[in-house]
């Protein structure tokens, strides 16, 4: 046995409270290595000879690990721990808080060799927002998606034709008219959440170069008629997601423009990161020269915000609770999280949560994220290392069905379950190019891929206008007009019914587990077990292949053939 790859990590995403009885751990072993793993478990004060004992079921294999998991009772709110281990190869081990040991009766007993979970804390447990599991959202790009009313238009609008390739600097006259005229649309479509690009006041048309936080940029509308969006999109089930950057804020911003003018004077010198004085004219770093401050990446015009300033907190967080409390938002999806430090979001979260004890927190992190997912900080983040995977299989070809799978359940294993729940899938944005144009303009392909994460634990997103078939390169070819005359076409169907069996089967899909494998014929398997049992296949072989079953939802299935880019989803 590899005892180098026995894994275990007591009150993390290795061990986690699930009620104020209930403890799951997970073990990681070296793939093809183990044959049985048994947790012996009891009361931290009650003797070892009292344990009881459980086996672990192996829940999924990674790409070098094989991933062990049971779920743990007991009366008293606490729990010690210790894993007994069998190796293919014969040798019986015991894995505890001090190490590894032959397995007897005395290394057993040992009460130093077990993990403890000293309290079941409630208040520490990471809970993420019910509903949240049960969502499917739809990322709105305010300048593109309807203009419904020309009034607010801004100079030099041009005409709304979605088969432009717009630039960076155009405009198209989208506002929050147009998102309201369009509620029944989204709710027709199956929507529940609308996650909104920023709407704030600034001089993009992206509008992530913000200017004033507590306003509305008058070219979408005003605070009454975005009150109006949120109170009638409440009415149709719909939440709704804003989209901040606190990492950074505008040069048009009047904090910036008073450091500008008076430099190190200013009230405001301490809201930055100022490397030298005078800020203006603006150079990027050298080998012997530092900016002269700091900004996200190299832009000049987003000057980086210094949280660690009490100021600066408070001012974000008046920010942050205004929308909640006036508004009734029901989400943030925070821009750049990962360079805003741990301790300002550890207040962020306090104070939307004390306004919204179910309020919905979302990061905008590309990498792993275990520091800010551990109940105090984000509810989930951008789940960008797990959607990345699948476009790498299904469209770039550059990972096999075999890598994928084991690499997304090694992804489902470094966040607890309720953290997986929290996710948001999504996979184009305004970021992005459409995946319609990254799967070659290959349809088919599109709507496989986005069925794949459709059946993946997470709360799937639609960025606007993949209903409607839109193609775009990357940004900013992919935030061209809404294309509504593709209202009710054929494409527009099959995703309002994959939307539909969603939220039929949320609680399965939402909060079921998942098992990810390749059948012999090399055809991607995934199954979620809850209320219900349901099987999901996805041919990526390129070639037909045999599959007698009976599906509720399928593309390219007929007369037990799934036929390339085909899917074939199994109810029970």
């Amino acid at each position: 046995m590899q005892l180098a790859a026995l894994r275990h990590r007591s009150e993390s995403e290795d061990c986690f409270i699930l009620d104020e009885n209930r403890v799951r751990v997970r073990f990681h072993t070296a793939k093809d290595d183990v044959k049985e793993i048994i947790v012996h478990y009891v009361d931290n004060y009650l003797p070892t000879t009292q344990t009881k004992s459980t086996k672990m079921e192996k829940v999924g294999i990674g790409a070098v690990d094989d991933h062990w998991v049971a779920t743990l009772e007991v009366p008293f709110h606490r729990i010690k721990y210790t894993f007994e281990v069998i190796g293919n190869d014969g040798s019986h081990k015991i894995v505890g808080d001090r190490g590894i040991y032959d397995f007897n009766k005395k290394n057993l007993e040992a009460d130093g060799s077990y993990f403890r979970v000293p309290y079941f804390h409630l208040i520490d447990m990471d809970t993420t927002p019910e509903w949240v599991k049960k969502t499917v959202w739809y990322q709105i790009f305010p300048e593109r998606f309807a203009n419904g009313d020309k009034s607010n238009d801004p100079v030099g609008t041009k005409p709304w034709n979605p088969q432009d390739h717009p630039t960076r600097d155009a405009f198209y006259g989208g506002d929050l008219q147009g998102v309201l005229d369009h509620l029944d649309y989204l709710k027709e479509l199956g929507i529940n959440g609308i996650y909104f690009c920023p709407v704030f006041k600034a001089s993009s048309n992206h509008k992530y170069d913000t200017v004033d936080y507590l306003d509305i940029d008058p070219n979408f509308g005003d605070k009454d008629l975005f009150a109006k969006v949120i109170n009638e999109a409440h009415k149709r089930g719909i939440k709704v997601m804003l989209d901040a950057v606190f990492n950074h804020i505008g040069v048009n911003s009047m904090q910036w423009q008073d450091v500008v003018e008076n430099g190190p004077k200013s009230r405001f010198a301490d809201w930055f990161h100022i490397n030298s004085y005078p800020v203006e004219p603006y150079h990027k770093p050298t080998k012997d020269k530092l900016a002269p401050y700091e900004t996200f990446a190299f832009e000049k015009t987003m000057p980086k915000l210094n949280t660690a300033n009490p100021e600066v907190q408070d001012y974000l967080l008046e920010i942050a609770t205004y929308w909640v409390k006036y508004f009734d938002i029901d989400a943030w999806r925070l821009d750049v999280a990962n360079e805003v430090d741990h301790h300002f979001w550890k207040r962020f979260h306090k104070a939307v949560t004390e306004i919204k004890p179910d309020f919905y927190i979302v990061g905008e992190i590309w990498h792993s994220a275990q520091p800010w997912l551990n109940g105090d900080e984000f509810s989930g983040v951008m789940n960008y290392p797990f959607t990345l995977q699948v476009e790498e299989h299904f469209f770039k070809h550059t990972l096999s069905a075999q890598k994928l799978v084991e690499q997304l359940t090694d992804q489902l294993m470094m966040y607890r379950d309720q953290t997986n729940q929290a996710m948001l899938n999504t996979l184009d944005s305004h970021d992005t190019a459409r995946i319609k144009t990254v799967a070659g303009e290959n349809e088919e392909l599109a709507l496989q891929a986005m069925t794949f994460i459709f059946m993946q634990t997470g709360s799937p997103c639609i960025y606007y206008g993949t209903e409607m078939g839109m193609s775009g390169d990357n940004d900013p070819d992919c935030r061209k007009p809404m294309d509504w005359d593709k209202k009710y076409g054929p494409v527009w169907q099959e995703v309002h019914e994959l939307v539909e069996f969603r939220l039929k089967y949320a609680s399965t899909l939402g909060q079921g587990t998942t098992t990810l494998e390749v059948t012999k014929a090399g055809v991607i398997k995934v199954t979620r077990k809850r209320e219900n049992t349901i099987t999901a296949y996805f041919n990526t072989t390129g070639k037909d292949q045999n599959l007698t079953i009976d599906p509720q939802l399928s593309q390219n299935y007929q007369d037990g053939v799934l036929a390339k880019d085909g899917y074939a989803i199994v109810v029970e």
